[in-house]
């Protein structure tokens, strides 16, 4: 039984390792897109990103609220992703798809630390556009309806999303004790790849003639993220 622990406990960390690789490779190209382009551009994955990232304790525990908390993220990371597949359809802008496959790269990631601790999925084969939180769904819905109308109203829809992540992350990462893999999941690859999200989407915005005013965050925390630069993973 114990040998059985290890493997599963190995597996996991490897596949944490990919997820979080394959973030910092999908937020290196999709972010850094200029406002109308396609999104390609040069790629350095930072391993040293993934070196930085502590493996789950040998007995590591979770509390129910972390675990509360990596459910919610893996399925509102998911309706990023499944809200910008739609808009994509609808607009044909590369900024949907581009940051479509990093929100991928997100709940991939908290998939592999739910994996780590032993919690069921919520997503499982749920397809495109399907929650098991209601409030989610509810939202996700909302959304789509909102960012159908035009494609200005796509944009606020994009940039709404990333508001509402960072402040839902930074929720979550308040009821983290002592789970460091946690917190460096949180921080480096999910927050981190919002406020690159929101740039991109401000951007995209101003190109259309529309000075932003953020919707959730305050103008302060906004201006701070705003006036940053593209960020990467932790060196």
């Amino acid at each position: 039984m114990q040998v059985r622990n290890n493997l599963i406990k190995t597996t996991s960390a490897v596949m944490l390792a990919i997820a979080i690789g394959a973030t910092l490779t999908a937020c290196n190209d999709d972010d850094v897109a200029d406002a109308v382009g396609d999104g390609s551009g040069s790629t350095t994955t930072e391993l040293s990103a993934l070196n930085a990232v502590p493996e789950t304790p040998e007995n590591g525990s979770i509390s129910s609220a972390e675990e509360a908390g990596l459910l919610f993220m893996r399925e509102e990371e998911k309706l990023a992703h499944d809200v910008y597949l739609t808009l994509y359809d609808t607009w044909n802008q590369p900024v949907f798809q581009n940051i479509s496959h990093s929100e991928q790269a997100h709940t991939d990631a908290v998939l592999a630390l739910l994996e780590q601790y032993g919690i069921s999925d919520p997503v499982g084969d749920n397809p495109v556009g399907v929650f098991v939180d209601e409030a989610l769904q509810a939202l996700h819905d909302k959304l789509v309806n909102q960012g159908s109308a035009s494609l200005i109203d796509a944009l606020l829809v994009g940039a709404a999303i990333e508001e509402i992540d960072i402040i839902d992350i930074e929720k979550r990462k308040e009821d983290v004790i002592g789970n460091d893999d946690i917190i460096e999941v949180y921080d480096n690859i999910l927050l981190k790849g919002s406020r690159n999200h929101l740039r991109a989407f401000v951007k995209n915005l101003e190109t259309q003639g529309i000075t932003y005013q953020p919707q959730y965050l305050s103008q302060a925390e906004y201006d701070a993220i705003i006036s940053g630069e593209t960020e990467r993973g932790t060196p």
